[in-house]
């Protein structure tokens, strides 16, 4: 018996170009349907076995309205829904990472005297100093390089901007911390920045959200630790082969967030090329390929793509353990109304892409004090967020502007936006919403 998750890749897409046609998009959902072995109930540890560590900010500014003692409720959640084989720690951040539990720079076995002793070091947690997250965050990668082949997961909490390291500190940490472990991230209150924890949680294949109000901070940790908990295998990659010839020109996820991985591609072979994805449980995602080949004529075929889905082998030398896997194909037609269908998957996620993009720009042209560009392009987010059903942005944009007219994305802006929905809008613009059920493939294979 396998001790990993059935994976699955499905691949939807519009194979046909025109004569002479190069550019093929496709979505590749990849899930993890059921466990085999030993992994078959849904509490069981992953054979590597887990790490987790919990970075609380404990800057000065933590100690106004209530987020100090929201923050340890929050960590004392997180604590007592681990289980007892993970090894865990929790650490301040502030000038500088501090060790709360335990003592020394190490991770601990959790069993009910850890855990106990860990909830007493949370209790005597105060509120001190500045913001230095690139620290924090390195000191996190240092503890758990002691822990290879587990799934490592990290929490971050901050209330305020990285303001006493410079962004080239926090930009060389999440290099050395990026693989290392994977980060899901909150703000909370409306003072720290959005694009820091987006830079953040991107490198570290994570994510993030808005926690305007600190007493629900408890429920977000708690949510984030039992996803952690729920997640059997580390470091999982899309491995992508390309033909000679042809560019892979992105690869994106697109559910449940969107994210850009084109750059953290890592040679893996000829013509071959690994995308990190971070740890998996019973979950699905998708991805949108975009392959640039080189054109052909009417009636040939070609596979556009070969995907993996990959793990380390069991010893560092050994080769990689192939769980799935499926094709991205491409066929030139004379057939006008074969190739320029477009996909329905593709085109939902295409929409949310630039939905997520429109919202960034006009927020950022918003506070820069360009209304014209603020205006238009958060008009056409309304457009958007309409036509791919997402009702959770389309509610948000109603905070931020008076929409007048949402076929054509007519809007004005309110002149009185609070900060926290200013947030939220930003934050939640990049997570996305399903399409409906995908067709069953045709006989002739075009759905991959």
């Amino acid at each position: 018996m396998s001790d990993l998750p059935e994976f699955t890749i499905r691949v939807d897409q519009n194979p046909y170009l025109p004569a002479g046609g190069r550019e093929m998009h496709a979505i590749v959902t990849v899930g993890a349907t059921g466990v085999t072995g030993a992994l078959a109930a849904g509490s069981a540890a992953p054979a590597a076995g887990s790490a987790e560590i919990i970075i609380i900010d404990t800057s000065g500014s933590m100690s106004y309205s209530g987020k100090m003692a929201a923050a340890k409720r929050a960590a004392r959640a997180a604590i007592n829904v681990m289980r007892d084989d993970v090894h865990f720690a929790v650490i301040a951040g502030a000038n500088g990472p501090r060790m709360i539990f335990p003592r020394g720079d190490r991770l601990v076995r959790m069993s009910a005297v850890t855990r106990e002793r860990a909830l007493a070091a949370v209790g005597r947690l105060d509120a001190a100093g500045g913001t230095a997250i690139g620290s924090w965050l390195s000191m996190a990668g240092r503890l758990f390089a002691d822990h290879p082949g587990a799934v490592r997961h990290a929490i971050l909490l901050t209330d305020g901007k990285n303001q006493h390291e410079t962004d080239e500190q926090l930009d060389e940490a999440l290099t050395q911390c990026a693989g290392v472990f994977v980060c899901d991230a909150r703000g909370v209150g409306t003072d720290w920045d959005p694009a820091e924890l987006r830079k953040i949680t991107s490198a570290l294949l994570g994510s993030f959200l808005d926690v305007p109000d600190p007493d629900d901070l408890e429920h977000h940790f708690r949510e984030m630790t039992e996803s952690a908990m729920g997640k059997q295998v580390a470091d999982v990659a899309l491995r992508v082969w390309t033909p000679r010839h042809a560019k892979l020109r992105f690869v994106k996820q697109m559910v449940p967030t969107v994210q850009d991985l084109t750059g953290k591609r890592v040679e893996s072979g000829t013509q071959t090329g690994d995308y990190p994805l971070g740890a998996w449980g019973r979950e699905e995602r998708e991805y949108h390929l975009c392959v640039e080949v080189p054109p052909g004529d009417v009636g040939r075929q070609m596979r556009a793509a070969w995907v993996k889905l990959v793990v380390p082998g069991a010893a560092p030398d050994a080769p990689a353990r192939e769980l799935a896997m499926g094709n991205v194909l491409a066929e030139w037609t004379d057939d006008e109304a074969k190739s320029t269908r477009i996909n329905a998957r593709v085109a939902h996620h295409t929409g949310q892409q630039e939905l997520a993009e429109a919202i960034q720009e006009g927020l950022e042209a918003r506070r820069k004090g360009d209304e014209d560009t603020a205006t238009a392009r958060l008009g056409r987010a309304v457009v958007l967020a309409q036509k791919v059903g997402n009702e959770q942005i389309a509610g948000l944009l109603d905070r931020v502007v008076d929409v007048l007219d949402p076929a054509t994305g007519t809007v004005r802006l309110k002149k009185d936006v609070s900060k926290a929905d200013e947030l939220s809008l930003d934050t939640r613009s990049v997570r996305t919403v399903r399409t409906g059920p995908a067709p069953r493939p045709e006989p002739d294979g075009t759905q991959g």
